[in-house]
């Protein structure tokens, strides 16, 4: 351990990276980190420092926990790929053949796929309701069902920030042959077996190694404010409130609070890199191919970039958030976290911070560390 408080190692040839993720905690871009790379069942970069807690006196270890916000759409996305290679779903179906409720208002037509590619037209909440309403999982479907879509579904694409782990965890859970939230299905079927530190719906037990956030000073810029814009991020009630406190960890946003380890998370994404964790195959290759193939492509209607988007994943074009590759799977969150897979390197990875900052999605500190991790490779 060194004046960052550095833990961990890096393979031979990839010391270039360690100097990165020092710089960056160095030059006070940070104030606690991870970042994880795995190859062929090697982590060429397995690396944490700094500090979780707010004094920034305590160092980060190698099982603190961090809310990694919309990286966690990535992992709500793998579980609704492991319903579909149980038979449990089918991305062509519509939501409506699940949940009958959801065909309110002309939206009886948006497939699975369509609401994983965030073209369902239900950026946000349209409805005055308060910040702690999103805690009441069977109120907040039931105000999706009932809600007028902003935008008509599949025209468009339109990023939904929370509201789309409401729409991918009432799929799961009324897909699932036990009922299970997608929570429960991921750490049952997936995170205890494998033993893998993520939870989307964290246990007390487990508060005590989560480390504090630290907020941004300044609001991002999400250019032209329009209504889908205004319902995602502007309502007073756009997110759900008490960030950070015990009933928001315990919540399952399947698609805002996800916690665990850049390793855990570099260890779920090997699953969008070839079906695996270890020995263990989860996703055939059709179900991968189902999963990674483009669903839309263009201006994004909430988020003022171009983005190209598979059944919740993001696919690296024509950005490049995530490498050189543009069939790279991947996704980022609020504040600066990401993971990704790239078939062609055969890598996945994941990066996490406890400080925030205001870029939406190429956070200059992982674009460094994976600039320097492709210069290495």
């Amino acid at each position: 351990m060194d004046d960052n408080f550095i833990q961990g190692h890096v393979a031979d040839g990839f010391e270039a990276v360690r100097d990165v993720f020092a710089a960056n905690l160095s030059e006070n871009s940070e104030a606690g980190a991870g970042f994880c790379v795995l190859k062929d069942g090697e982590y060429l970069v397995d690396l944490v420092g700094g500090t979780k807690d707010r004094r920034q006196s305590e160092p980060w270890q190698a099982d603190t926990l961090i809310p990694v916000f919309s990286t966690t759409k990535a992992v709500s996305a793998l579980v609704i790929a492991w319903l579909c290679e149980q038979d449990r779903l089918n991305y062509n179906l519509t939501v409506a053949s699940l949940w009958p409720d959801f065909a309110q208002h002309g939206k009886g037509d948006v497939t699975i796929a369509q609401a994983l590619s965030h073209q369902a037209g239900l950026s946000g909440i349209t409805e005055p309701m308060e910040p702690a309403d999103w805690f009441d999982w069977e109120g907040m479907c039931a105000r999706l069902a009932a809600q007028k879509p902003i935008w008509e579904p599949g025209s468009t694409s339109g990023y939904h920030p929370v509201t789309y782990g409401f729409l991918a965890g009432e799929i799961a859970r009324l897909a699932d042959a036990k009922g299970r939230s997608l929570g429960t299905i991921l750490r049952e079927e997936i995170c205890q077996p494998e033993n893998i530190d993520f939870f989307i719906g964290t246990p007390e037990s487990e508060h005590g190694r989560c480390a504090d956030l630290h907020k941004p000073r300044e609001m991002s810029d999400l250019g032209e404010i329009n209504a889908a814009t205004k319902a995602a991020f502007f309502e007073k009630w756009s997110s759900p409130g008490g960030r950070g406190t015990p009933a928001w960890r315990m919540a399952e946003f399947a698609g805002a609070n996800g916690h665990g380890t850049a390793k855990a998370i570099t260890r779920l994404m090997q699953l969008a890199l070839d079906g695996h964790i270890g020995d263990t195959q989860y996703l055939s290759e059709f179900t991968l191919y189902e999963l990674s193939r483009q669903r839309f492509s263009g201006d994004n209607l909430v988020l003022p970039f171009d983005l190209t988007l598979a059944a919740g994943l993001m696919i690296n074009r024509p950005n490049h958030f995530y490498g050189p590759n543009e069939s790279t799977l991947g996704h980022s969150g609020w504040g600066g976290s990401c993971t990704f897979a790239d078939s062609v390197a055969g890598i996945s990875c994941a990066y996490v911070m406890n400080k925030q900052s205001n870029v939406l999605i190429g956070d200059p500190r992982p674009l460094r560390l994976i600039e320097a991790l492709y210069e290495c490779l």
